[in-house]
């Protein structure tokens, strides 16, 4: 064999080493990208965990927890935005905002957001999120869904929770 043959073989397996992770698959597409994880994960001890506000309990509680001087209705890269409780969420939802697109579009990490045990394993490092309330304050959102490739059904949220 020659050098570059081991060469490039060593690259391949590098690279190929570099790009998965034990029990993960990876998935990118333009308006979201994550992976699954081993088990559902869910939305508060990640959105904790992320975001590094201290709050606890259910998701939809966390707004009223939350100091007036930590709340708000415009998002900000590191803030907690918190979905109402709602017959669709029981106990609200929780995402970390990642990234400001512009006044109506944001991207943000979050877990357990689904309808079955497989889409609730997916840990989403991104997401695209809409506002589509008529006053432009993030009371009505919509999120990416990958499988029917467009915006979903609205939801209700309180707002945004900024970090310490």
């Amino acid at each position: 064999m020659t050098y570059r043959f081991l060469l490039f073989t060593f690259l391949v397996c590098l690279l190929s080493a570099c790009s998965t992770t034990t029990g993960t698959r990876s998935v990118k597409a333009p308006n979201f990208s994550g992976y699954y994880a081993q088990k559902p994960i869910q939305c508060v001890p990640y959105a904790r965990d992320v975001s590094g506000i201290p709050i606890r309990g259910n998701a939809h509680t966390w707004w009223y927890q939350a100091s007036q001087d930590r709340r708000g209705s415009q998002p900000q890269i590191g803030a907690v935005l918190v979905l109402a409780k709602t017959s669709r969420l029981r106990y609200g939802h929780l995402a970390v905002v990642k990234d400001v697109l512009g006044p109506r579009r944001i991207l943000v990490t979050h877990s357990n957001w689904g309808s079955d045990r497989k889409s609730r394993s997916f840990i989403y490092e991104t997401m695209l999120v809409e506002d589509v309330s008529s006053r432009n304050d993030w009371s009505h959102l919509r999120f990416w869904n990958q499988y029917t490739n467009a915006f979903g059904s609205p939801y209700e949220a309180y707002g945004f929770i900024y970090p310490l």
